[in-house]
């Protein structure tokens, strides 16, 4: 039995160094110190009733085992049976072993210190380092002797050695050295121990990181130096970023996560961790920690600048907490809630979350609340400003009271509440509150409640001031709400910048700095072509104060590329055309347009810009505006003069012969020019409006034919018309219109500009013999609007699908 012993237990047992190191003795060791199961020297020796000696729990484990194999019990070294499983103490062969042993240690400790230098060979400090792990690891009284001896110093020194394996075996030595020692490990926080070990922790995935972050695992244990380890520069980040490798040791990954943890003792360090991304300690203290934790950790969290995932782990972690703090009667817990919660809102899946936790209520109070319990002024600020964020996300605002009557933020009385702050507080909380009243007019459906309210409160002219702000972001907050509220009360806003209190010309001094292109300078030429089109009064202003001449070279500045692009470059151009084409809307009551529109050659600006590729607000605006030339064309072609007939041709007719003129319009039958009279025919603007026809945006199609159906309205010669359009190769495009039915307004257009071409019998006998035009106009005569039904019935009669003889409509004039 005693041979089949595995030696499976061993209680002391190290690798072969360590077993080298305990049989490399001063003194010899004597056979009875060596347990015969162990062959080990022993710690606790006991006796049996035999007389033979053993290791205490060898012994104990054998008899055990023999136990529960059903063996008798014997003796392992006689194997001889025992009638009593009694241990006796050898007192005093313990004694003689533990001075053996200390006397031996004394001189293994001795003979490390020598070793322990930096001029030392590598193997000699390799095997001191080790024998100081064993000596360590066997009894934790050696560590005191350790310190005492003044081995971790020299330990320390050997961080700085040239050789890894060296610095290795000194890190993981360290670590020994301090496991369950508080004061081996208040030694090692002094000097810069802590910041050479810090520093191990940048070789990358390298021994030595292992073991610097097994060591700082053991060293953060201690609260004075975990305080310590925080204050260095970078340690915290690096950890961190360690816990999130994804080519990190696991076991390495799990220590810096552990040592992360211990380091959440101190306060300082929670903020750190915060600030590198860690966010979690900060968090739980503000849920769970102490009333003056909570403010400390809030205040903090409402100086963090965070990303937008970070804002939404945030708001969702610890949203209802800072929302109950911010209803707190304590000024400061309600200030340090009121930061953090500005911090988190800006982004909208954030903004959400903290809607639906409840923000919006409390937030309305602190803003409306007069009278001894209202919130300081600059606190009122930051709840205007969470409030513009929270606005920002399109929450459907309708459905969720704020007030004690069930008030949404779009009721009424919240919105003339709202006016009222505006127009009675600074410019900070001014700014911040357009920008609330910016956010609800994004939706469609809240930004009508807002200017119900804005009509029964009379608060246009006050909102139109704010134009004339010098505050950049309170002017730019203003411009985007007005903007905002043009498609639904243009003409309030026109009447109002008619005003002689000079808001025109600040908006129009806005559009025209040469700063580059601004955003709002974008949003205030986009305010500028929001207006009624057909106000003949702004539009005079705007001529006045040459609003017109500033746009034009604006725009041709950008064409040509001297401005500098940037993001709000195309809303800028779009709205700078379209401030533009105002002046075509105007030109049978106002001369000075004409003139204008001559000075800078207008039809031929528009005409380039048809082909603005990508820019479809801007080609259907310029077709717009080429329309509404091309309409007082007619009026602006100056006829020929013809000479009087002479006595015999008054006389005798057959006599008399018309002069023949060249070079007149075969369209107005006159002289016509594109830049004088805006015609067409002149620049190549019918074969760039007609290439417009197949667009894909059904706005640019039908500005393009409204355009073009120019040349076939009554005033000019339709015959000559159909002949332009026909070698612009403009019919087939035109009829294509028709067939594809896109949208009404199209259908309408298209019947329209058909009928007239079909009354040019070539044309008409060969669209007879197509099938697909007589159903489109057929369709169009059963279905569509009563003035369209008439002009296809006509169509149809042109080519002979209606007889003339119908009488299904009266007869048009």
């Amino acid at each position: 039995m005693a041979g089949s012993w595995d030696g499976s237990y061993d209680p002391g047992s190290q690798s072969d160094e360590s077993h080298h190191f305990e049989r490399s003795h001063l003194e010899p060791i004597y056979d009875s110190f060596v347990c015969p199961l162990t062959k080990q020297v022993m710690r606790d020796p006991i006796t049996l009733e035999n007389g033979q000696t053993f290791e205490r729990e060898a012994i104990e484990k054998w008899f055990k085992e023999c136990k529960e194999s059903g063996r008798k019990l014997v003796c392992p070294l006689t194997l001889k049976e025992l009638r009593s499983t009694d241990l006796n103490p050898s007192i005093a062969l313990r004694h003689t072993i533990e001075e053996w042993t200390a006397r031996n240690e004394a001189v293994q400790l001795d003979m490390a210190r020598r070793s322990l230098s930096l001029g030392s060979q590598e193997v000699d400090i390799l095997l001191a380092l080790k024998n100081v792990q064993y000596l360590c690891l066997k009894s934790r009284s050696n560590k005191h002797i350790v310190r005492n001896a003044d081995l971790i110093p020299m330990i320390v020194d050997m961080l700085k050695s040239g050789s890894r394996r060296v610095r290795c075996r000194a890190l993981e030595t360290l670590r020994i050295v301090a496991e369950e020692d508080a004061e081996n490990k208040e030694i090692m926080a002094e000097g810069d121990t802590i910041r050479t070990i810090v520093k191990f922790l940048s070789h990358e995935l390298s021994k030595e990181r292992e073991e610097a972050v097994s060591l700082l695992y053991e060293l953060s244990k201690s609260e004075t130096l975990c305080e310590k380890i925080g204050s260095l520069n970078g340690a915290i980040l690096i950890l961190v970023g360690m816990t999130s490798s994804k080519s990190e040791n696991l076991l390495t990954v799990e220590k810096a996560d552990k040592t992360l943890e211990n380091l959440e003792m101190c306060e300082n360090n929670i903020r750190q961790m915060a600030e590198n991304g860690r966010l979690h300690p900060l968090l739980t203290q503000i849920l769970e920690g102490p009333p003056e934790t909570k403010l400390s950790m809030a205040t903090y969290l409402g100086e963090l600048v965070l990303n937008n995932d970070m804002q939404v782990f945030v708001a969702r972690t610890v949203g209802l907490a800072l929302i109950n703090m911010m209803k707190s009667g304590n000024l400061q817990l309600r200030e340090a809630a009121l930061k953090a919660l500005n911090q988190i809102s800006s982004f909208d899946a954030s903004a959400r979350v903290l809607i639906e936790e409840g923000i919006l209520p409390p937030l309305i109070k602190d803003l409306l609340t007069v009278g001894t319990n209202q919130l300081p002024m600059r606190l009122k600020e930051v709840s205007a400003t969470i409030l513009a964020n929270v606005v920002q996300s399109g929450y459907d605002f309708d459905s969720i009271p704020v007030g004690s009557d069930h008030q949404t933020l779009v009721s009424e009385d919240i919105v003339h509440n709202l006016l009222h702050l505006i127009s009675n507080t600074g410019p900070a909380i001014e700014c911040k509150l357009l920008q609330v009243l910016v956010g609800l007019t994004n939706s469609p459906t809240a930004v009508l409640d807002v200017v119900a309210a804005i009509k029964s409160s009379g608060a246009t002219i006050s909102l139109v001031q704010f134009i004339e702000a010098p505050q950049k972001e309170l002017r730019l907050a203003s411009i985007k709400l007005l903007q905002n509220l043009s498609p639904h009360m243009g003409q309030e806003l026109a009447d109002a910048l008619r005003g002689t209190a000079g808001q025109l010309g600040s908006l129009i001094r806005v559009i025209s700095e040469n700063i580059g292109i601004t955003e709002e300078q974008a949003v205030a030429a986009g305010l500028l072509a929001d207006l009624p089109e057909r106000d003949l009064g702004l539009t005079r202003q705007m001529l006045d104060e040459g609003a017109f001449q500033m746009v034009f070279s604006r725009v041709v500045r950008i064409r040509q590329g001297e401005t500098r692009g940037n993001r709000f470059m195309t809303p800028y151009l779009e709205g700078l055309v379209r401030v533009l084409a105002r002046v075509t809307f105007v030109l049978a009551d106002e001369p000075d347009a004409i003139a204008l529109c001559r000075e800078y050659n207008l039809a031929a600006v528009f005409t380039e810009l048809l082909q603005s590729n990508g820019l479809d607000k801007v080609q259907m605006v310029s077709a717009m505006s080429l329309e509404n030339l091309s309409q007082e064309s007619k009026n602006l072609t100056k006829l020929p003069e013809l000479p009087a007939p002479g006595f015999c041709a008054s006389i005798f007719p057959c006599l008399s012969k018309q002069p023949v003129i060249t070079g007149l319009c075969r369209l107005h039958r006159g002289t016509c020019s594109l830049k004088d009279s805006f015609c067409l025919l002149e620049g190549q603007a019918v074969e760039k409006l007609v290439a417009l026809l197949d667009h894909q945006n059904e706005q640019v199609v039908e500005a393009a034919l409204a355009a073009i159906s120019t040349l076939l309205d009554d005033g000019v010669d339709i015959e000559q018309g159909v002949n332009i359009l026909c070698e612009a190769e403009g019919i087939k495009p035109i009829l294509d219109v028709l067939l594809e039915k896109r949208t009404e307004n199209l259908r309408r257009r298209a019947v329209w500009a058909v009928e007239r071409i079909l009354r040019t019998d070539e044309i008409a006998y060969e669209i007879s013999g197509d099938p697909n035009v007589s159903t489109a106009l057929v369709d169009a005569f059963q279905h569509a609007d009563y003035r369209t039904r008439q002009i296809a019935e006509r169509a149809l009669k042109h080519v002979d699908k209606i007889p003339n003889f119908s009488g299904i409509f009266p007869n048009i004039g």
